[in-house]
């Protein structure tokens, strides 16, 4: 479901691995993303460059993700969205509370 890239000083990269980000697999990215949030009490920078389609269960996984981070006083940046997924969070206006960027290189400028 998610896989762990880079473990840095302030955050870590992780990337998901699957194409499609629905029901079936929202409840068990929430979970793995919190213990990792817990274990290493870092930021986090989520890369979406597989992720095809997102639904609504998994956008409310990651909201729950991103209300455990503020609660930890740390940050969520998703990179790498596809076109659809991109203009979907536009549409819901999650670009107003998720920092977006198009690339890890990006993000790293505004951690």
């Amino acid at each position: 479901m998610i896989k762990l890239i880079k473990d840095e000083t302030n955050h870590l990269l992780i990337e998901i691995t699957v194409s499609e980000a629905n029901l079936e697999n929202a409840d068990a990215f929430k979970s793995q993303v919190i213990q990792l949030l817990d274990a290493h009490a870092k930021s986090l920078v989520i890369d979406f460059n597989k992720v095809e389609y997102i639904d609504s269960s998994f956008l409310g996984a990651l909201v729950a993700v991103l209300k455990h981070a503020i609660a930890m006083k740390k940050e969520v940046i998703l990179i790498g969205l596809k076109k659809d997924v991109h203009e979907l969070l536009l549409l819901i206006r999650l670009d107003k509370v998720f920092k977006i960027y198009s690339n890890y290189k990006e993000a790293l400028t505004h951690l």
